[in-house]
């Protein structure tokens, strides 16, 4: 799988303020934007497993810790279809 890297630069009092070293940091950013991106419908939950580096189930099981409701997605449009069916 291709990747590109993208460089972010971390104040130092970030670091120390979360108290986490800058991996520990970057993995948990990598997980913010992931579930960030999903829960904004821009990516698949398979894609945004890919962005926080984990396998897909995983992704969606991790969700809760977030506060985003796995296939929101899917469960608004068989909401729509069953609107359109009364």
């Amino acid at each position: 799988m291709d990747k590109q890297t993208v460089v972010l630069d971390i104040p130092e009092k970030v670091l120390l303020a979360e108290k986490v070293d800058a991996e520990t940091f970057a993995r948990e950013l990598r997980m913010l934007a992931a579930v960030k991106l999903y829960e904004m419908e821009r990516l698949s939950s398979g894609r945004a497993a890919e962005l926080a580096g984990m396998p897909r189930v995983e992704f969606l099981l991790n969700l809760g810790r977030y506060r985003v409701f796995p296939l929101e997605a899917e469960l608004q449009e068989l909401e729509r279809e069953y609107e359109q069916g009364d």
